[in-house]
């Protein structure tokens, strides 16, 4: 944050004393500055990060009374959070609340922003950071948006079970391209600083220290309002609307069925019926959103929001480690280090492999440029990383994470060498996916900071982390993990140190099942549609070729040899699949050839409900294990990480969620059946006759 910046946040450079009396103030401040711009700024009281609460557009329908009193010569609105502009709605708020008592509050703020909408001096918002949901509603409200570096807009509400429900779907087709702005509503996806610009979201980008002259531009009328050209005077048209529906229809179709996400579809409705009425539209906007928010998908959608908010505040202390040192430049090891230091880490990494590690930094560089680093923030992040091929940074680093291959004597010598020089109070984490802990302990420099960091790979897209401890890790060790995994935007579950620890224990008998499946003669196409149609965001199939059919044997015999139950038989195909070098995606062929990029299996036929249970009962029967063994502390946090490493059907709201719905002694019923038709891998755990599981 410049100097500029903070001083007009802080509220140094405005008049505020009258303001400061206004009705309602507490998350707002108002002044007027030497020019006569009012500031009106944004600065949620009671949270870290601006969102838009029922208390919140109250104070602004105060101010904006007494601004249209007095106007000033024009009026910004933006945030006084470092972190951004506005986050979205409270959904806190939103949670429980039913139809009538929605639309009722959506009414009331849908006048707030006409209000803003409707004075008739200049309304500029200026958006640093996220604008995300109603913060994005607020900016469209005011007539023109400045977007500083790092801006971006989107409209997420998708997937929350939702559509925008403050005026979102009546004014961002009024501002860009019709077909654009339902393309942003109906994927939840965001548009960063130039897209936005070239959308026409952003009538500028400038840098903070050249505010002051865009304001100026505006007032003098020298930043003209964009025309929003031809194709959007043809969706006036109600036969154009009704043509570019059918086909929207379809393509969400393909993403996200209509069986289980209303939404979309009832964005497009009210878009193809109401799009040239504005009015019209933003009663149906109001009256849908209302509905969908008591639909079972809304809810699911929203208890994931809230499980992903939980483990994000899960630590209870501050982060103490600064510098990192990762053994391992591979696949693994490489995604690792590049994500530490993209969050503000030291990071050294160690590899006997030079080519390696050059690719790991052209990895990383693919990394800040999907999250949108600019040129600067790139080269820092860069800066942070560093090729350490002789492993000097061992003795500086507060953590040093082992990613080297799944070989227990390799891993045993790493650690033996690893003692000799990591420094007194530093935590040694191994990054292993299938080997117990509890194997090398005495192997380890210090027994109670040694622990596990289990990331999935790509570790940039895939958000959990497992914190694996032992019966000798200490309660400092497991906190300090913790807190460091949501230091780098990572989000963290505690898991005890047994065979596949969660994540893994609860996929591997899905994948195998899918794979006897195949070995029985159901075709593969058939098997991944079975998933996609309960909800998985890709067949077991194709994932099992995606994370490497190898990988798969290994776990699969490490579980086996491991477990005191059966998880399933390993397919003699598997093997035959991983002897031939049909790895899956990385080599080109698996189950699936790859030459033509991520097959994709079309919806075919009516799927039994026979397949699917064959596919996801075992799933859930590990997951039950897991928690009645204590692997994990609660169903959700089984859930939790369910859902956030394997994108297990979100709408479902995690397995143990979806198990409750369905209610525990069918489940146990089902599964008894199933045992007696295909054998006892599919034998009920315990954990269902349980009363306390019910």
């Amino acid at each position: 944050m410049d100097g500029a910046l903070a001083e007009y946040l802080s509220g140094s450079a405005l008049e505020l004393g009258a303001a400061r009396d206004a009705p309602g103030d507490g998350h707002w401040r108002y002044g007027v500055d030497e020019d006569g711009i009012g500031w009106l700024v944004l600065d949620r009281t009671d949270a870290s990060a601006n969102t838009i609460s029922d208390a919140v557009l109250r104070e602004l329908d105060a101010h904006l009374e007494r601004i249209g009193a007095e106007l000033p010569e024009a009026l910004v609105i933006r945030s006084a959070k470092p972190g951004g502009f506005a986050m979205g709605a409270d959904i806190d708020a939103l949670a429980g609340m039913d139809a009538e008592a929605a639309e009722s509050l959506l009414t009331e703020a849908h006048g707030v922003l006409d209000r803003l909408e409707g004075l008739s001096c200049p309304t500029i918002a200026v958006v640093h950071g996220p604008a995300l949901g109603a913060g994005f509603e607020l900016a469209l409200a005011c007539d023109y948006r400045i977007a500083i570096d790092a801006a971006s807009f989107g409209l997420p509400e998708v997937r929350l079970g939702l559509h925008p429900g403050l005026g979102g779907t009546v004014r961002l087709p009024q501002l860009i391209e019709p077909t654009a702005a339902m393309q942003m509503m109906l994927t939840g996806s965001s548009a960063h600083t130039k897209k936005a610009h070239d959308l026409g979201i952003a009538d500028l980008v400038v840098k903070e220290r050249h505010l002051r002259a865009a304001l100026g531009a505006i007032r003098k009328g020298e930043v003209e309002k964009r025309s929003r050209g031809l194709m959007a005077r043809a969706f006036a048209l109600a036969s154009a609307r009704s043509l570019a529906a059918t086909r929207m229809r379809r393509e969400a179709e393909k993403a996200a069925p209509k069986v289980h996400y209303p939404a979309p579809y009832a964005l497009i409705d009210i878009w193809e019926k109401h799009g040239n009425d504005g009015q019209a539209m933003q009663k149906a906007e109001i009256a849908s959103f209302a509905r969908l928010l008591q639909s079972d998908t809304s809810r699911n959608l929203i208890r994931a929001f809230f499980l992903r908010r939980t483990l994000k505040n899960a630590a209870r202390d501050s982060d103490d480690i600064a510098r990192v040192h990762v053994v391992g430049a591979g696949i693994m090891g490489a995604e690792i280090a590049a994500w530490i230091a993209l969050q503000g880490k030291r990071v050294t990494v160690s590899d006997l492999d030079e080519d390696a590690l050059g690719a790991m930094i052209r990895r990383a560089g693919d990394i800040c440029k999907d999250a949108h680093k600019d040129a600067l923030e790139t080269r820092d992040a860069l800066d942070r990383l560093m090729p350490d091929p002789a492993g000097y940074g061992v003795a500086s680093a507060d953590l040093v994470i082992e990613a080297g291959p799944e070989k227990p004597e390799l891993k045993a010598e790493i650690f033996a060498d690893l003692a000799k020089r990591m420094k007194p109070g530093a935590i040694l984490a191994t990054n292993t996916s299938s080997l117990l802990l509890s194997d090398f302990v005495d192997h380890a420099p210090a027994k109670t900071r040694f622990a596990g960091l289990h990331f999935f790979n790509p570790v940039s897209k895939v958000p959990l982390v497992e914190v694996v401890t032992h019966d000798k890790t200490s309660a400092e060790t497991r906190n300090r993990l913790v807190s460091f995994c949501t230091a780098i935007d990572r989000l963290p579950v505690a898991v005890a140190d047994r065979p596949g620890f969660l994540v893994n224990r609860a996929l591997m008998p899905y994948l195998l099942e899918a794979l006897l499946l195949i070995d029985e003669g159901v075709p593969k196409e058939r098997i991944d549609t079975a998933a996609l149609k309960f909800g998985m965001p890709m067949g077991p199939v194709t994932l099992a070729d995606q994370v490497g059919l190898d990988i798969c044997l290994d776990v699969a015999e490490s579980l086996t040899k491991s477990l005191d139950t059966p998880i399933a038989e390993i397919p003699a195909l598997l093997r035959e699949k991983v002897e031939a070098g049909h790895m899956g995606r990385k080599s080109g062929r698996g189950f699936y050839d790859w030459s033509d990029g991520t097959p994709r299996p079309e919806p075919s036929a009516k799927i039994g409900d026979d397949l699917t249970d064959r596919l996801i009962l075992p799933l859930l029967n590990a997951c039950a294990t897991c928690l009645r063994e204590g692997t994990v502390g609660s169903a959700d946090e089984a859930d939790a990480a369910m859902i956030f490493a394997t994108g297990f059907a979100p709408f479902r709201g995690g397995p143990m969620n979806y198990a409750r719905a369905r209610g525990h002694d069918a489940i146990h019923a089902r599964l008894e059946e199933l045992a007696k038709t295909h054998g006892a891998r599919f034998k009920p755990d315990a954990f269902w006759r349980d009363a306390k599981g019910k």
